[in-house]
C-alpha cells in the first residue's frame, strides 16, 4: 500500500506548522503561522493543489502541435509561381496571379513534453495520446511480445532455488533477467560481454550509481557462474561488465546534535518504526538485517539475536544494547519487523529516510544508513578493536579471520554495543 504522503511538519523549536513541498529541481518550506494543526491544513490545501498540478504538467506525456511546411509569408513554388502561407494554410498561385489552389500548411504531430525522455515515459505517453487529431479511433497501444522460457531461464531458477533467494531478492533478479532478455534476444551461449555491457550501458542511462548496476548484474553473474560450475556453460558475459567509477556518495555519520533532534521527534514515528530505528542506531546493523531478526538466546543471561545471514562474513551474533532493551517483547518469538509491502525493506528505508528529512536533517550525505557510521565511529572513540567492532557490525568484506569459530563471548560484544548508545 502506497503511504500517504504527509506535506506538514513542525520544525524543532517551532510551535506553528510548516508546509513542505518537494518539485524535482527545488524544495520549499513555508510557515503557515499557525500551531492548530487544521488550521494549517486548510490553509495548506490550495498551495498544495497548485503544487500537484505543476508536479502533473512536468509528467511526460504527448501534446498534439502543428508542424508548419512553410513559415507564414510569400514563398516562390517550384513552378515558378508563388506560394502564400499563413499559419494553417497554403495559397498556390501560378505566375500570372492566378489561385490554383490551396491546402493545409502542414500537418499536426505528437509530440512529448515534460520531463527529460526515458524508455518508461515513451511507453507511457504513448499509452495514454489522444490520436483522434490524426483520425485513427482504435488503441494505438502496442501488443506486448510474451516471452516463453527457455533453457536459459531455467539457469536463473536453479540458481535461485540453489541459494534459496525468495521475495524482493528473487523479483530483483527475475526483472533484471526479463530486462537483459528484452536487451539482448539469443542464447545465453552465443553471448559475450559486449551482450553484457548493453545492461549496464541501460541501467547507466537511467542514472544509476554504479554501486547498483553492480548490485543488479551481479545476479546474473552469480547465476552463470553456477550454470559454469555444473558443465551447462563455459562462459559468463556478466563478468568484468560494471565499470569502476568514483560515483558513490560517501555517507556522513549523524553528529550528536542529529541524535538529540531524532530522540525530540520519535514520537512522530509509529511504534515499530521507533522501535526499528533505535535498534539500528543502537546496533549499527544494516536495515536488511533488522529484519532478520525473527528470535532470540541467551548466552550467560544476555539476550541476542543471529543476523547477517546474506553473506559469510556478515553472519554474528549481536546481543540486544541496554538501550534498546526496555522496548522489546519480552521474548521475541517471531519477526520483530514485519511490513505489509512487496519491499518491506525499501518501504522502511523511505519511512526512515523522509522522517530525517522532515525534521530538518536533510543533507543528502546523511540517511539511516548514517547510524552504521555513527556506531563505528563511537566503538572507534571508545577504544574498542578493530576484531570486536566487526564482530558487531559485521565484516564488510570477505576475511579469512572472519570464518573462525563462534567469535567473542556475547556477555563481552555486550560490553562494547552499550558503548554506541542511542
Amino acid at each position: 500500500m502506497k503511504r500517504k504522503i504527509d506535506y506538514l511538519f513542525q520544525r524543532p523549536g517551532s510551535t506553528n506548522w510548516w508546509i513542505k513541498l518537494q518539485a524535482p529541481d527545488k524544495r520549499t518550506e513555508k510557515s503557515l503561522g499557525t500551531p492548530d494543526r487544521r488550521q494549517a491544513e486548510i490553509l495548506a490545501l490550495p498551495m498544495i493543489a497548485e503544487h500537484k498540478a505543476s508536479l502533473l504538467a512536468l509528467r511526460p506525456h504527448l501534446e498534439t502541435t502543428w508542424r508548419r511546411k512553410y513559415e507564414p509569408g510569400l514563398h516562390n513554388s517550384p513552378d515558378g509561381g508563388r506560394i502564400a502561407a499563413t499559419e494553417r494554410e497554403l495559397s498556390h498561385y501560378d505566375a500570372s496571379g492566378k489561385l490554383l489552389r490551396t491546402e493545409p500548411n502542414g500537418a499536426p504531430v505528437m509530440q512529448l513534453v515534460g520531463s527529460p525522455l526515458t524508455l518508461r515515459s515513451v511507453v507511457d505517453a504513448h499509452l495514454t495520446a489522444d490520436y483522434s487529431a490524426f483520425g485513427i479511433d482504435d488503441d494505438p497501444a502496442p501488443r506486448r511480445k510474451v516471452t516463453t522460457k527457455n533453457g536459459d531461464d531455467a539457469m536463473l531458477d536453479t540458481y535461485l532455488a540453489h541459494k534459496n533467494i525468495t521475495g524482493y531478492y528473487e523479483r530483483e533478479a527475475r526483472d533484471t533477467w526479463a530486462l537483459f532478455r528484452s536487451l539482448c534476444d539469443k542464447p545465453l551461449k552465443d553471448c559475450d560481454r559486449d551482450d553484457g555491457r548493453k545492461l549496464v550501458a541501460h541501467y547507466e542511462a537511467q542514472g544509476l550509481k554504479s554501486g547498483t548496476i553492480e548490485k543488479r548484474v551481479g545476479w546474473l553473474r552469480a547465476a552463470i557462474n553456477l550454470a559454469i560450475d555444473e558443465g551447462r556453460l563455459k562462459f559468463n558475459p556478466f563478468a568484468g561488465v560494471v565499470p569502476e567509477r568514483n560515483d558513490k556518495m560517501k555517507r556522513l555519520p549523524l553528529s550528536d546534535t542529529d541524535m538529540r533532534t531524532i530522540k525530540r521527534n520519535l514520537s512522530r514515528l509509529g511504534k515499530s518504526d521507533q522501535l526499528l530505528l533505535r535498534t539500528l542506531g543502537a546496533t549499527g546493523m544494516r536495515l536488511s538485517e533488522a529484519f532478520e531478526i525473527k528470535g532470540e538466546d541467551k548466552e550467560r543471561g544476555v539476550r541476542y539475536c543471529i543476523i547477517g545471514a546474506k553473506t559469510p562474513q556478515s553472519l554474528r551474533r549481536v546481543p540486544f544494547p541496554e538501550v534498546v532493551l526496555p522496548y522489546l517483547p519480552k521474548k521475541i518469538t517471531g519477526p520483530l519487523f514485519t511490513r505489509d509491502a512487496a519491499d518491506p525493506e525499501g518501504a522502511a528505508s523511505k519511512i526512515l529516510n523522509r522522517f530525517l528529512d522532515d525534521i530538518g536533517i536533510d543533507d543528502p550525505r546523511k540517511a539511516i544508513h548514517s547510524l552504521r557510521h555513527r556506531a563505528q565511529d563511537r566503538l572507534r572513540a571508545a577504544g574498542c578493536r578493530e576484531d570486536v567492532r566487526w564482530a558487531i557490525l559485521g565484516h564488510e568484506q570477505e576475511t579469512v579471520a572472519a570464518g573462525y569459530g563462534e567469535g567473542f563471548p556475547v556477555p563481552m560484544l555486550k560490553k562494547w554495543i552499550d558503548k554506541i548508545g542511542f
